[in-house]
């Protein structure tokens, strides 16, 4: 849980950071789009890189891929902290998103090998509960650091927490392998990786430019989506692929993981808002900011053990169904914020939506993994989190693109008469038109770009909230009660050997029991 709180921390933090790093005097001057990249370029790599560490996992063992994680994880978080540039930046997350996508699919294994039966329930539910430590913790953190220090110290806090995860994971850790030898797929992971940096691509792009009949704003989309469909058909035609996608055929498994994608696509476009929001619209410093989204990180860290609770009391679809539902609601409940809207409001409305995401995101997770079986637990839970990260990927690209659209229409009226250079400078973002109004002292132009941005919000909302009722259908059907029929009897074959890789061998507590009906001519 230390290792995987790192995943969490890392994102929110950088969501309080967004606005300073956006500041041409402060920050280093970033754009709008450079900002989404920042963003993105973590997730990205982070979700096309899972699979090829969970197939690495299952070979070599989990425990050394966690560690290889950690220490990657650290050097990243150091190059952040120092970074000159965006573009620097953008690298060195790219890098943290190496490091994440070795740490998540080997945590999730080594729970589903540790842990059966009820207990394994119970363990991925407290295990979801890092999503709000994360969110509690890395927004208040941040606010904190940047008010006393400079921007980079929000990384620099990553280095210590992984050298107590390095410590923990060496002497505690089993080192897990499972008895299936899944290949590399090295071809896979360059599909993946150029398809959907590809599309992050265009997506980003069309909302810089003027008009989407640019060609680098279609090409670039066109050649993701064909270099996606060209991955899928070669993990189809692979016997036993890093990325498996028959069992996003399952019903249960790719409707579910299908409804996750969503609500992930609709989270990480509400986060990257509600950072402008708060720090630009509402004039919060880091530290204020960081302690009004301190609900919805409590909402979480309640809903994922209430979930599994109420699952287990009424079963899974009619609590999943009704949270996401909520979830959608409150995420359309943006639209109604402005300005002036008292504090309040705004940490109701951030309760109920960290409450109801926990509730879904922690019994579905549990639901999905254990339905695998254990030697496809390291391709599994890859799936599952890749499918996640790249619904977080398409989500900043996307929520990103139609607030920028949205803004610079919005904009456009309020800068008449206003020097060109300046007006370029205005129209790239809500940020840089509020140091245009105060170096040059230009009036109105502050409180336009907080209208405008507002107005910009609103319309993005509307889309952000659609993806997750359509999340919310998906689960209804995904999760419908299946036609029981009888099942053939079988001759029983005994699991393969797991294998242990261990200093000091780990005592077996937990042992799956197996159902065994013998036929009368086997003795």
């Amino acid at each position: 849980m230390i290792a995987s709180v790192l995943i969490w921390l890392d994102n929110t933090v950088l969501s309080i950071a967004l606005e300073t790093l956006a500041d041409p005097v402060k920050g280093l001057n970033a754009s709008p789009g450079e900002l989404q990249w920042a963003t993105g370029a973590y997730t990205l790599v982070f979700a096309t890189l899972m699979f090829t560490a969970g197939a690495l996992g299952d070979r070599f063992g989990h425990r050394l891929m966690i560690m290889f994680g950690l220490a990657a994880f650290a050097c990243a978080s150091l190059w952040a902290a120092y970074a000159g540039t965006a573009g620097q930046l953008i690298a060195a997350r790219a890098l943290m998103g190496l490091g994440a996508a070795f740490i998540m699919p080997a945590n999730f294994a080594i729970l589903l090998w540790t842990f059966t039966g009820p207990k394994r329930a119970t363990a991925i539910a407290i295990s979801s509960t890092n999503a709000g430590i994360g969110m509690a913790v890395g927004p208040v953190v941040a606010g904190v650091l940047i008010s006393h220090f400079w921007w980079g110290s929000i990384f620099i806090i990553n280095i210590p927490i992984v050298a107590v995860a390095l410590l923990g994971t060496a002497f505690l850790v089993p080192n897990f392998r499972s008895p299936i030898k899944r290949s590399l797929d090295p071809a896979g992971m360059l599909l993946s990786v150029s398809g959907l940096a590809t599309l992050s691509y265009g997506l980003i792009r069309a909302g810089q430019v003027t008009s989407w009949g640019a060609i680098d704003v279609w090409l670039p989309i066109l050649i993701g989506v064909t270099l996606l469909g060209v991955f899928i058909l070669t993990e189809l035609n692979i016997e036993t692929p890093s990325f498996d996608p028959r069992l996003l055929a399952q019903r249960t498994f790719g409707g579910a993981n299908a409804a996750m994608a969503l609500l992930f696509f609709s989270v990480a476009a509400i986060t990257f808002y509600n950072a402008f929001y708060m720090q630009g619209v509402l004039y919060f410093s880091p530290l204020k900011a960081g302690l009004a989204n301190l609900p919805t990180a409590l909402g979480a860290i309640i809903g994922a053990p209430l979930g599994a609770r109420l699952v287990s009391k009424w079963s899974l679809r009619p609590v999943a169904v009704p949270s996401l539902l909520v979830a959608a609601l409150t995420m359309a409940g943006y639209g109604f914020l402005n300005q002036t809207t008292p504090l309040v409001w705004i940490e109701a409305l951030l309760l109920v939506q960290g409450l109801t995401v926990g509730m879904v995101m922690g019994p579905v997770t549990g639901a999905l993994l254990s339905t695998l079986p254990l030697e496809k637990s390291g391709a599994g839970s890859a799936i599952t989190n890749t499918v996640r990260q790249a619904g977080s990927v398409i989500g900043i690209a996307v929520g990103g693109t139609i607030m920028s659209i949205a803004y610079r229409s919005e904009i456009k009226p309020s800068l008449v008469g206003v020097p060109r250079d300046l007006a370029d400078r205005a129209e790239i973002s809500a940020e840089q038109a509020r140091h245009v109004a105060g170096t040059y002292g230009i009036t109105g132009l502050q409180r336009a770009a907080d209208a405008a941005f507002v107005h910009a919000m609103h319309f993005g909302v509307i889309w952000i909230a659609a993806a997750t009722f359509a999340g919310a259908i998906l689960l209804v059907f995904a999760l419908r009660p299946a036609t029981q029929t009888p099942a053939p009897t079988e001759a029983f074959e005994a699991p393969g050997p797991v294998d242990f890789d261990d200093r000091a061998a780990p005592t077996v507590r937990h042992c799956q029991a197996v159902d065994v009906s013998f036929h009368s001519d086997s003795g």
